[in-house]
């Protein structure tokens, strides 16, 4: 909470405009391209984290693909893990989230600016509903970001089991699954401290759908684990 504050004090002056124009963009999303959308989040980010003394370190770039129609699976550390992945990557993309957060305020105006997608993990029909429609939209052309553990480690830097049912969109779609790894991603929001901290944000190497397709869900998730978790491991 004293960071949050922190970011809105050292953003006084823009704080009423952004915060203005992110409530009419998420109330009228079908309005902006999505690039718009996303860049305009992008901004908002970016200073945000200038004033909260959070500095984004984004390794493996170069592994994001070109061409869209992919989806990010990465660690889940906190609340600002979304964030600290919007700040890395130029490339627009949308999120899966719990439905427990649908309605945080800001994070409730970001989803839906990303037309994300919020999942009911009790109701079993309405997390397949998901599943098929983020498939059909990575299908499509629009890239989606998943975290496979299912909620927060609330461990800091220790990685929960990853739920081979949150490849299940990937697989559907055969696209480009591409590991990312988070540390210190839970320090900006989840600790009661405004120190500077330095999130680090790695994409790795995509596993593409020639490489999966004859694997089952757990043992792609389990791959998937171990290149995150040997990142995570040596920082």
């Amino acid at each position: 909470m004293k960071r949050i504050l922190l970011m809105v004090f050292r953003n006084i002056l823009l704080v009423p405009y952004m915060w203005f124009r992110l409530c009419y963009v998420a109330a009228h999303a079908d309005k902006y391209p999505e690039q718009n959308r996303y860049d305009m989040l992008r901004f908002i980010v970016h200073r945000a984290n200038k004033g909260g003394n959070v500095v984004i370190k984004a390794y493996g770039k170069e592994n994001i693909p070109q061409k869209s129609g992919f989806m990010f699976y990465p660690n889940h550390q906190g609340m600002y893990d979304v964030l600290a992945i919007v700040d890395a990557c130029e490339t627009p993309f949308s999120v899966v989230a719990k439905k427990e957060v649908e309605n945080v305020q800001f994070l409730k105006q970001v989803f839906a600016c990303m037309k994300a997608f919020t999942m009911d993990r009790s109701d079993l029909r309405q997390s397949m509903q998901v599943i098929m429609n983020v498939t059909k939209e990575v299908e499509n052309g629009r890239n989606y970001c998943i975290f496979a553990e299912g909620t927060r480690s609330k461990l800091g830097n220790k990685l929960l089991e990853f739920k081979g049912g949150s490849f299940k969109a990937a697989t559907k779609a055969k696209c480009p699954i591409v590991p990312v790894a988070l540390v210190d991603s839970f320090k900006p929001f989840d600790t009661n401290s405004i120190a500077p901290v330095t999130v680090q944000v790695h994409f790795l190497q995509p596993l593409l759908y020639e490489e999966y397709k004859d694997m089952k869900t757990n043992e792609i998730a389990e791959i998937v684990r171990k290149r995150i978790a040997d990142i995570v491991e040596k920082v």
